[in-house]
């Protein structure tokens, strides 16, 4: 006997029934409407990639969480676990003909084979927000000041969330005048983005295993203790720039923030829930480099990653789990089969009024009738009797507020 087919989603993968929908597209609609607002212009991409771009970047996990596979023409392909290695190739193929600087936005469903935990699944849809070819620093706070702005749309407030900001070279600058080669810093920064995630003892075995002597790694860890971010000139413009566009209450200095991805060159954050229950909700920064890693010219760029975990678990926890869920629409229904096709030329009507109409596909007995409508989130509910059609009229009902007015068939 065969074995039974399992009715569940593959293990870290997702399914989206119509409530979960609801939430997604409440999320979506404001990734969509801030990259608008924003003055983003929409890509797409193809989902596989070839395996050697996307492991092309090297001191870090993804890597070695891609989804690759051989196929029948033996090519080394794997699905994307990320969007800004496809956008580098794709601006690296045009680059000659582009205008830049370019201001590109997409919501790009990604894979990884990885861990799960609370907020992590092994697919995901991603934000990606990306302004390249432009050196000033204003590009960085539109890139973050854009996902705030996101944030606000979904019905959070700054007191809910707090963009982490810090800068990888003034970092690097901290290390250099504690004595700490350069030609270490890679390697610093790798361990440094483990701490919070494994104990500072194997932090300092991997600073030590990576050349650091002992002064060196107790040098690294007072670093991490700097509360002041004056003579980084970047910071301090970023932080000037969200006072004059309104968002500077969303941001505070945090020298701890290293970005995993070693393809950042400057200023990086990471966005978190005030309560320290989630992981990062959103995260990006400066990579300079990443272009030539692929073959094409130098070019200077700033972007961020927002997944939809995490902030959909947020906005349940911070708004309710029937937020997304706002009555909408109109419910048609009938009671004998005598007033179907009434009931059809009204809910054609209504459509074309602009009205997103759930017409019933059988006859029902009233009670029916209105629970289900109260059920799929009706607004508005109509049913049609023999005595509306002798009348030519029928009762229109707001759901919420009970009351009733007559409209014209």
């Amino acid at each position: 006997m065969a074995d039974k087919i399992s009715f569940e989603a593959p293990r870290g993968m997702r399914d989206f029934y119509p409530e979960d929908m609801t939430w997604r597209n409440k999320v979506f609609d404001a990734f969509r409407a801030s990259g608008e607002a924003f003055g983003f212009e929409p890509y797409d991409a193809c989902v596989v990639e070839s395996y050697e771009l996307l492991a092309r970047k090297a001191g870090e996990e993804v890597g070695e969480q891609i989804y690759h596979f051989f196929d029948k023409s033996e090519r080394h392909i794997a699905l994307r676990a990320e969007m800004t290695p496809t956008l580098a190739r794709m601006v690296a193929q045009r680059q000659k003909e582009l205008r830049f600087p370019l201001k590109w936005t997409t919501i790009a469903q990604c894979f990884r084979y990885e861990r799960m935990t609370k907020g992590r699944k092994r697919e995901h849809y991603q934000w990606n927000l990306d302004i390249i070819g432009e050196d000033s620093v204003l590009a960085e706070a539109e890139v973050i000041g854009a996902a705030v702005d996101a944030l606000k749309r979904m019905g959070l407030t700054t007191a809910d969330f707090k963009v982490h900001v810090s800068s990888r070279k003034f970092l690097g600058e901290l290390l250099a005048k504690s004595g700490i080669s350069p030609e270490l810093h890679a390697q610093v920064f790798l361990a440094l983005d483990k701490r919070g995630k494994m104990p500072d003892s194997e932090i300092a075995a991997m600073l030590r295993d990576g050349g650091l002597s002992g002064d060196e790694v107790a040098a690294t860890f007072a670093i991490m203790d700097t509360k002041d971010y004056s003579g980084c000139a970047e910071l301090e413009e970023l932080f000037a720039l969200a006072e004059t566009a309104g968002f500077a209450d969303a941001l505070q200095f945090d020298i701890s923030v290293i970005r995993g991805l070693s393809y950042y060159t400057g200023v990086v954050f990471e966005c978190f829930d005030t309560k320290g229950e989630f992981r990062a909700i959103f995260g990006g920064g400066r990579y300079d480099n990443l272009l030539t890693t692929i073959g094409g010219e130098p070019t200077s760029a700033v972007g961020l990653g927002f997944g939809d975990v995490v902030v959909t678990e947020l906005l349940k926890s911070r708004l309710g789990e029937n937020a997304a869920a706002a009555k909408r629409g109109v419910a048609v229904g009938f009671m004998f089969p005598e007033q179907r096709d009434a009931a059809l030329r009204l809910a054609s009507k209504l459509r074309a009024e602009g009205e997103r109409v759930d017409l019933a596909l059988r006859a029902q007995k009233p009670k029916k009738f209105f629970s289900h409508a109260d059920q799929s989130g009706a607004a508005k509910a109509v049913f049609l009797g023999p005595d509306d059609l002798q009348r030519g009229v029928a009762k229109i009902k707001d759901m919420a507020a009970r009351e009733e007015k007559e409209i014209a068939l």
